[in-house]
């Protein structure tokens, strides 16, 4: 606007050889020149820039004073050079962190690329689920077939440090910038579980590809869904699976280590099984009274349904299940869930009207089961309480570190731990690596088809944890209650 202004004064303002025409002379100059000024402030208006025509008004707030008075001072005399981007950026983070909710967070250009990615087909990391509890971040669950689970990391997990770097007070975004990366990259965690020592876990990123309905028949016509998490058309695959099944009498919605996601396919999802017209969730926005969401119309699946549900059972996954135990009288199965009783929403910010990349996901309200129950920080009680066996929750054991005769330590009681779970005698379990010990690793490498060495390290270490995962799978007593329970169901 500032230039095309001083262009119009050299215009309304000629030279002063123009002031000596004559009256008839100048009237017409003069029209000339009202023209063509008008004709250049429309062309202007019509085909400049958007700078042309927006005049923006600052509006000053007194509630912001100490927030312009602390970064014009930063500015001016801090002791460095800092940049405008990060001084707002920080002072947004300052906001959201004051609420002390572990579910709002700002999030940068890269932090929001990632988490809108990982809602999406796939992305790169270790596949597990995040949050912030009490200043430290915790793992919700790992995801189904990621390095992560691999790895054997499970909920309720503490991510003390990633590839040497303390995390504690770090936002869940930050924390989760710094564990993804590329395809094939490495990264450490320092995990703490429970109230044993700090161990080390080495997990190489991969492809996490968004899969999240597994299905597979068991005996009797009972059908095994695993919904490992609720993306864009968890819906939709879940009734791809059920309809690819042949005379199936009973289902089995395995929803354990499942961290959330998506409402609306939690809405879709639970539709499947609950009456149309009866209640799904209630959603609770601040000074308003509950507003109850109920089951829609269209394909339902008239078997009997239990739910299987675990302490990394979290958010849309709750949803579900509350729905189906209240709405449908389905049984939950297994342990109580993890509690996540918030809902969640994103605002993406703009500078000049534009979106800037950056966002902030905050709590927009409450959701509620059916019956108008916040489980919130105490989760849903399972009908039948069905604990998985002890060696389910058997510590990490990193192929990296070299175990052999004559070590002592709490890494070699829990191989012995593992090898007797398998079937092997490992004798006394007291973490002493003896020579009893060593034969008996020598008859695992043999029966693995390994180099045998009699040490634990490497491939050992991996192909021990292989067959502990397998064991758990086929034992799970969890999954066999509930299809017992939907086979017995009328």
């Amino acid at each position: 606007m500032e230039q095309n202004n001083n262009e119009q004064e050299e215009i309304v303002k000629p030279a002063g050889r123009y002031l000596r025409f004559k009256p008839f002379a100048f009237l017409m100059m003069l029209f000339f020149v009202v023209l063509a000024t008008a004709g250049l402030t429309i062309f202007a208006l019509t085909f400049g820039e958007e700078k042309v025509v927006e005049v923006k008004v600052p509006v000053e707030r007194a509630e912001f004073e100490k927030v312009y008075d602390a970064f014009d001072a930063l500015k001016k005399d801090y002791y460095v050079e800092v940049e405008d981007n990060t001084l707002i950026e920080g002072a947004v983070n300052g906001m959201l962190d004051s609420l002390e909710d572990p579910y709002t967070d700002y999030m940068t250009v890269k932090e929001a690329g990632d988490f809108n990615e990982s809602l999406s087909s796939s992305f790169q990391g270790i596949g597990a689920e995040v949050q912030d509890r009490n200043g430290q971040i915790m793992i919700v669950t790992p995801i189904k077939n990621s390095p992560a689970e691999k790895a054997g990391l499970l909920p309720h997990d503490i991510i003390l440090s990633v590839d040497g770097e303390n995390i504690e007070g770090k936002t869940t975004s930050e924390a989760v910038a710094l564990i993804r990366g590329e395809k094939g990259t490495e990264v450490t965690l320092m995990i703490k579980r429970g109230d044993g020592a700090p161990i080390e876990v080495k997990i190489k990123r991969d492809d996490i590809p968004i899969e999240t309905v597994y299905g597979e028949m068991l005996e009797d016509g009972i059908a095994h869904v695993q919904i490992t998490s609720f993306s864009e058309k968890t819906a939709e695959e879940l009734q791809a699976v059920l309809d690819s099944f042949t005379d199936m009498k009973g289902i089995v919605l395995d929803m354990r280590q499942n961290p959330g996601g998506y409402l609306d396919q939690a809405m879709l999802m639970a539709s499947l099984f609950v009456e149309e017209g009866k209640p799904i969730y209630q959603i609770q926005l601040r000074n308003q009274k509950p507003e109850i969401f109920y089951a829609q119309g269209g394909k339902k699946y008239d078997v009997p349904v239990t739910v299987l549900i675990d302490k990394g059972s979290a958010s849309a996954s709750e949803i579900v299940a509350a729905a189906l135990q209240e709405s449908a009288g389905a049984k939950v199965i297994g342990e109580q869930s993890f509690g996540k009783g918030t809902m969640q929403t994103v605002h993406q910010f703009q500078v000049k009207n534009k979106k800037d990349g950056s966002e902030m996901k905050y709590t927009q309200g409450k959701w509620l089961t059916p019956l108008g129950n916040w489980i919130n920080e105490k989760g849903i009680k399972p009908d039948v309480a069905v604990n998985m066996p002890t060696y389910a929750s058997l510590p990490y054991v990193s192929p990296s570190v070299e175990m052999k005769e004559g070590m002592v330590s709490e890494q070699v009681k829990a191989v012995q731990e593992m090898l007797t779970v398998l079937g092997y005698e490992a004798g006394k379990i007291d973490g002493s690596f003896d020579e009893e010990l060593t034969q008996v690793v020598k008859q695992f490498q043999v029966d693995q088809k390994l180099e045998q060495t009699g040490v634990i390290t490497g491939d050992t270490t991996l192909a021990i944890m292989e067959q502990l995962r397998e064991k758990i799978k086929t034992d799970d007593p969890q999954l066999k209650r509930a299809a017992e329970e939907a086979k017995s169901a009328k």
